[in-house]
């Protein structure tokens, strides 16, 4: 079996030394290059023509997102970021998702060396996935500025606190949901490829949508941004979860990197229970932990979906949704970045329906429709 062969690009050479020796003690890859800018990264990909880069962000020359939209348009192939933890890195990282990356690694800031040694088993499994992923060559509208590739959209730059608040957008109403959106509540798990598929689904759906609540498989220190950037491009409402709070129609919540979100009942409404606790399925947040709560809180007023990522998180719940009465899908492997999660909720006998990325909000929002006047609240 040939082993994966990966190409380091990052301007210090003390990541460069520490990336080689992480990927070469795997014995099933091997660092062909490594390079301390773009410039010789173009070289070296054309030359040694590589399973898989990782690319660092901030580097002379030549930014790590310039070259990635590049690449991604001439010669799309798997990319893993490594970006520094910081407020802009999260922002420059999720760019990076959206123009086609893979996925990331959140670099330390300090310790690079014993930080870098201690994430090897998560840089390592990320290249491994990369290598199997499936990428799409990034298409830039004909109308676009010169240059508008490689530069965060407005979108982008105005995430964070300077997001619009959720009492800023306007009401909107569709056609047949009714009271709907306040019985049913939409749970979405995600992991590799699921930022930009979850942004698919949320960007479709109108401002009266049911409360939607979401795992993504994403560590502290982004969530907030990923949330605020959502929140600017979609007609719900969208921010990271809170404990507590309650779950609301046209709004969407997002577990927070490195904590466990599950919903609870309180009276006659559903509240997010936000908490700390071991990894399940090595992840936290993990979608098991959500689908669980769906299953036993929710039960028939439940819709799943099971989107894009690697592993088995949340299949076995998600069987528990549909036996408890929840409508699921999952997104097709022709979508998928990667075919994993979905494969494994198909496998488990736990969905009704399996779609395109594209058709899955618009088919929730018709099985919404179908149900008007049907007895729907029954926990």
């Amino acid at each position: 079996m040939s082993k994966i062969t990966v190409v380091v690009v990052d301007d210090s050479a003390l990541v460069r030394s520490m990336l080689t020796e992480i990927i070469n003690r795997q014995p099933d890859m091997t660092c062909i290059g490594a390079a301390a800018d773009p410039f010789v990264a173009r070289e070296m990909i054309r030359n040694l023509n590589p399973d898989v880069i990782t690319l660092d962000v901030e580097m002379p020359r030549m930014d790590g997102i310039d070259f990635l939209s590049k690449l991604m348009r001439l010669r799309p192939m798997p990319v893993v970021m490594v970006s520094t933890l910081t407020e802009r890195g999260a922002d420059v990282t999720l760019r990076a998702l959206e123009l086609g990356a893979v996925d990331f690694v959140a670099k330390p800031k300090i310790g690079v060396a014993d930080g870098l040694r201690q994430l090897a088993d998560d840089i390592t499994d990320k290249v491994r996935i990369a290598a199997k992923a499936r990428i799409n060559r990034l298409h830039v509208p004909a109308t676009a500025p010169a240059g508008a590739a490689g530069a965060p959209s407005a979108s982008v730059r105005s995430s964070g606190a300077m997001a619009t608040p959720a009492t800023a957008k306007p009401a909107t109403t569709s056609p047949g949901l009714g009271r709907l959106s306040t019985e049913k509540i939409i749970f979405i798990g995600a992991s590799t490829g699921g930022t930009e598929a979850t942004k698919e689904v949320l960007a479709s759906l109108p401002a009266d949508s049911p409360g939607v609540v979401i795992t993504q498989h994403m560590p502290p220190g982004f969530t907030r941004n990923y949330a605020a950037r959502l929140d600017s491009l979609c007609k719900i409402s969208v921010k990271e979860a809170t404990d507590g709070e309650r779950i609301l129609p046209g709004h969407a919540y997002i577990a927070p990197g490195g904590l466990h979100l599950s919903v609870e009942r309180s009276g006659a409404n559903y509240i997010a229970r936000v908490q700390d606790g071991d990894p399940v399925n090595r992840h936290k947040p993990s979608v098991e932990v959500l689908f669980k709560s769906a299953a036993r809180v929710v039960g028939p007023n439940a819709i799943g979906i099971m989107l894009t990522g690697m592993g088995a998180d949340g299949a076995k719940a998600m069987r528990e949704m549909k036996d408890a009465g929840a409508y699921c899908v999952a997104q097709n492997e022709a979508t998928c970045v990667v075919f994993g999660m979905p494969r494994e909720a198909i496998a488990a006998g736990a969905v009704q329906e399996v779609l395109p990325l594209t058709q899955i909000a618009q088919h929730v929002l018709d099985h919404l429709r179908a149900t008007v006047g049907q007895a729907l609240s029954r926990v």
